[in-house]
């Protein structure tokens, strides 16, 4: 019997870990010029009359007499002349004028959500985008703020965390003591209604900074310094989003002590199902260490679990969904959706996207439509919760503390989002 030969791998050095980083880096730079050619940016997409009237939830020969009012956007004829096109901007004009008593109201400000789960792979990010492009379609102005040093979130934006972003332009300054507002690090998205915190694997340092700080500073709170830094922008926003790292760290504390309400995606298996348990008991002690016994509290407006990556073929993944609905019953509540595990999430990722980035698919319809309605509820939804807080901030007898933004779900359908042509 011949034996296999083996060559014995030379030894890796710091060196050779830099270079294969560089390297790294230079790929990931040639891939994106690659997907998001000629212009290397992402784009947002571009909606025409009948997706338009879909947005509104209007008949299109409703938008067509409308239009002849010529007081919102036209839009143009595309370059072969047969469709009329209508930016992103234009049409988030439409929807805020078609949803005016839907929008937030006088004196109620942002409403804060973090989308926290200890493990990777869940959907963390992508629901953190997804729901900030859904409630931007539906009128709403949102800030991103990704707190996450792998900066996947950035990367779906567009920009690549290695190169394109510096300490400045995350939270870190926040987080050192340089900065008190996060007002500095926001920039604007190529998509209209949705600003940006971007982050970078420089972000780590704030795993050191805030202990550090915590010690030498008499009175620090390390756990209030992403909440104390978004004050001065909550009258801004309707909405700020927070993408945290898959782990309980400083950061991930900050974001879920800075919100109103937490979402937390979870694939129906077992594994997920433990790492959740254990997310809920850490949390749970690390909130009584850092509050409860300084005789401090804190209230959520909502907490939910989004069912993510859910394979309606897998026998077990249904059995643990059951423990899942049995498990959180109460005041956790699971989300009356299913985000599917889907060829169209799977595309739309590589090409550094959502599936409100896809104008048109070209696999399955009902596939693409299945996807596509399971993240407009979940948007629709939490757009309930979202105005739910707004009145409570206007009318605090409706219940809730008064430390924190909240107020009573709206009754209503929600408006189909735009879909693939």
């Amino acid at each position: 019997m011949s034996k296999l030969t083996i060559k014995s791998p030379a030894p890796i050095g710091l060196a050779d870990i830099a270079e294969q980083a560089a390297h790294s880096v230079e790929m990931m730079s040639q891939i994106r010029a690659a997907m998001l050619s000629p212009t290397t940016r992402k784009a947002a997409p571009v909606w025409n009359l009948s997706q338009l009237a879909q947005l509104l939830n209007i008949e299109k020969g409703s938008l067509t007499h409308r239009m002849s009012r010529g007081d919102l956007p036209q839009g143009a004829l595309n370059e072969v002349g047969n469709r009329r096109q209508f930016t992103l901007a234009e049409v988030r004009t439409w929807v805020r004028e078609y949803r005016k008593e839907s929008l937030r109201p006088a004196g109620a400000e942002a409403v804060t959500v973090s989308i926290a789960n200890f493990k990777g792979g869940v959907g963390k990010t992508t629901t953190a985008v997804t729901l900030a492009q859904g409630m931007s379609l539906l009128g709403h102005k949102v800030l991103v703020i990704d707190t996450d040093p792998q900066g996947s979130l950035t990367t779906l934006f567009g920009i690549l965390p290695d190169s394109e972003v510096e300490e400045e332009d995350t939270i870190l300054p926040l987080v050192m003591g340089a900065e008190t507002s996060i007002r500095y690090a926001i920039r604007p998205t190529y998509w209209d209604g949705i600003d940006l915190v971007p982050a970078a694997p420089l972000l780590f340092g704030a795993e050191f900074a805030l202990p550090a700080r915590q010690t030498k500073e008499e009175g620090f709170e390390f756990w209030n310094v992403l909440n104390y830094g978004i004050d001065d922008v909550r009258g801004d926003y309707d909405l700020i989003v927070i993408d945290t790292p898959p782990a309980l760290s400083y950061t991930t504390i900050n974001a879920l002590l800075a919100s109103n309400g937490i979402i937390m995606p979870l694939p129906p298996s077992t594994l997920d199902f433990a790492s959740a348990a254990q997310f809920w008991s850490l949390f749970s002690d690390l909130t009584t260490q850092l509050l409860t016994n300084r005789g401090l509290d804190k209230h959520f407006d909502f907490m939910n679990i989004l069912l993510s990556r859910v394979d309606s073929s897998d026998a077990t993944g249904a059995i643990v969904k059951q423990w899942i609905q049995t498990t959180y019953a109460n005041r956790v509540s699971v989300l009356p959706m299913e985000i599917p595990k889907s060829a169209v999430t799977a595309s739309a990722t590589v090409e550094f996207g959502t599936v409100y980035d896809i104008t048109k698919y070209d696999g399955n319809a009902r596939t693409f439509k299945r996807a596509r309605d399971a993240y407009d509820l979940m948007v629709g939804y939490i757009e309930t919760s979202v105005q739910s807080v707004w009145r409570r901030q206007i009318d605090p007898s409706q219940g809730g503390s008064d430390a924190q933004p909240r107020a009573p779900v709206l009754n209503r359908s929600t408006p189909a989002i735009q879909g693939a042509e």
